[in-house]
């Protein structure tokens, strides 16, 4: 390691023609004789970081059938669980890090009066992480409640360039009133800073890149910086170069691999406008060219993003939507044909419901990616996976019926050790899944909140001592 008397600030950045590029943690950053946990600036650095994942419209494993086959939640409670029947599946390999939670409900998303009835799709992803009763209004008097995220940012998010990020897969673009007296901003976000303050989500992989690196710094600068074709280093390549004669070894190797991680990413989105400025047919004709066509690209894209803002702890809270409840895409590394919406709609048909289990298998299946990438980036003594908790779940249940009882929800990653990994726990009949949520709080370090949503009472995260028999 190298070691110095003098040591290099953790919010070191480097900057260039509007450029700032942000640095992961290296062995200079940490005072010599000292552990980087023990400093001030590690333990601010060392906070858990928090991605919070819709995955619209519910499961196949929460209707009828699908659960007596276990297609969402295992069969076992406790730590012996078998993930292989089910959409769960390609979780195994990181099992250890895997919580499920089964059984709990989203009330608030439900129809209370007959007015109500017809409005699922469009309150469901504002429920997810508020918990909240969003408020039936077709005009900008939107009222939900602040979500989770943003609860998390409030606290300890402040002191990162960026408090959080808010991405989507589908367009979110939409404005005015959707349907069933409901404002399409509900619809539109899963993250609220406030009750009525709804935050944007970003679709194009390269609006996320410019945000994370101020590539440009004016849009003048921006559209020189495309049509050159050039890269963002080029710009801090003087700065880039001073830094690396302050390092030893082993953090220019890591400094040099955090550059070309960059440089991957930044070459992999110009390729994907020049193909989408190519003048071929598109996919996604209305989409924007930094958009992939493919879904699997699009949301690996955007997981190699908030790998890259971790690492320099740019931000460390995202919320990131995969879908909209209406889509007709079609997902065809699934194996099924159907578009989104319509598998969701099984009719209660056996083959149908498996069907839509494979769709919520591929989904899952793009977890592991990011997942592996965590694991492979160390930040001092522990890995961004043991720092990271991602909360992954949908505010509806039965697709088919458009109920919110007993809804998808896992978590993964170690949350700095607040999470015990590979078990299965199951709630009481009625659980609201604010009562999840607010012990995942408390467990970060907001143990001050008594309440959040529609909580009842808290619902322990924690592995049981002994092992549970089957479900």
């Amino acid at each position: 390691m190298y070691i110095s008397q003098k040591h290099i600030s953790r919010r070191t950045v480097l900057r260039g023609m509007g450029v700032t590029l942000g640095v992961p943690l290296l062995d200079a950053m940490v005072p010599a004789r000292k552990l980087w946990a023990s400093t001030a600036a590690g333990r601010a650095a060392g906070r858990t970081r928090m991605v919070c994942i819709e995955q619209v419209h519910g499961a196949a494993g929460c209707n009828e059938f699908g659960a007596s086959e276990f297609l969402w939640a295992p069969e076992v409670i406790g730590r012996n669980f078998d993930l292989s029947a089910g959409s769960l599946a390609p979780l195994d390999k990181f099992k250890d890090y895997l919580t499920i939670v089964s059984n709990t409900d989203c009330q608030q998303a439900e129809a209370f009066i007959p007015e109500h009835i017809g409005g699922d799709h469009f309150r469901s992803s504002a429920v997810f992480l508020t918990q909240a009763r969003p408020k039936m209004t077709q005009g900008s008097d939107v009222y939900v409640g602040p979500s989770m995220d943003q609860l998390y940012v409030q606290r300890f998010g402040n002191d990162t360039p960026i408090p959080s990020l808010q991405l989507s897969v589908e367009p979110v673009d939409q404005s005015g009133g959707c349907a069933y007296g409901y404002a399409c901003v509900y619809t539109d976000t899963i993250s609220w800073a406030a009750a009525d303050n709804p935050l944007p989500m970003i679709r194009d992989p390269r609006a996320v890149f410019e945000q994370l690196f101020g590539a440009g710094g004016t849009p003048e600068r921006r559209s020189q910086l495309r049509q050159t074709n050039s890269s963002i280093l080029d710009w801090v390549m003087e700065e880039l170069t001073g830094l690396r004669t302050q390092l030893g070894p082993a953090d220019q190797q890591r400094l040099d691999q955090y550059v070309n991680n960059i440089r991957e990413i930044e070459q992999r989105i110009q390729r994907i406008e020049a193909r989408n400025n190519s003048g071929e047919q598109r996919e996604l004709p209305s989409a924007p060219a930094g958009v992939p066509d493919s879904f699997d690209e699009h949301v690996k894209l955007m997981f190699d993003l908030q790998l890259l803002a971790f690492e320099a702890d740019l931000t460390r809270v995202f919320s990131f939507k995969f879908g909209r409840d209406g889509s007709s895409r079609v997902y065809p590394e699934s194996g099924i044909d159907a578009g989104f919406h319509g598998a969701s709609h099984h009719g209660g048909r056996d083959s149908r419901v498996r069907d839509y289990a494979e769709i919520n298998k591929y989904h899952v299946s793009l977890l592991p990616y990011f997942m592996e990438k965590l694991q492979n980036t160390m930040e001092g003594d522990a890995s961004l996976l043991d720092n990271t908790v991602i909360v992954y779940g949908s505010p509806m249940a039965d697709s088919n019926l458009h109920n919110h009882r007993r809804c998808p929800l896992i978590m993964l990653g170690g949350a700095g050790g607040a999470l015990d990994g590979g078990v299965h726990l199951h709630a009481d009949d009625g659980t609201p899944m604010a009562n999840v949520m607010l012990d995942l709080m408390q467990r970060l370090g907001m143990d001050d909140m008594k309440s959040f949503g529609d909580s009842n009472g808290i619902f322990s995260l924690s592995a049981p001592p002994t092992e549970a028999g089957n479900a």
